[in-house]
């Protein structure tokens, strides 16, 4: 996705500890250690609680992230940003919910 990288660039200045890395063969975004945020060709896949990624899926703006056909992954979500900040504002808020959490996920 052409905004990730400038998104990522623009948080790394306000949370410069956090680290990029790989998952689910897509470049990615973690902070303490779990990622919030990767990358693919089409998308950005966001970590956020479930309500909200039902929230965003059911208003047609996301798409649920499956490493498996017909087995989504409860707490991820696919979105389109228009441009890096709408990028930026998915993964600040991706961020601060993985940055919260303490107790482990089955998800990651």
């Amino acid at each position: 996705m052409e905004f990730f990288e400038a998104a990522v660039a623009a948080l790394s200045v306000e949370y410069p500890d956090d680290e990029r890395g790989r998952m689910l063969r897509s470049l990615g975004v973690k902070t303490g250690g779990k990622f919030y945020a990767f990358s693919t060709e089409e998308d950005v896949v966001v970590k956020l609680p479930a309500g909200r990624v039902t929230e965003l899926v059911g208003a047609g703006v996301g798409a649920p992230c499956e490493t498996r056909p017909g087995h989504p992954m409860r707490e991820w979500v696919r979105v389109v940003p228009e441009d890096v900040d709408g990028c930026l504002a998915y993964l600040r808020e991706a961020r601060a919910f993985v940055a919260g959490e303490r107790s482990s996920s089955k998800d990651s």
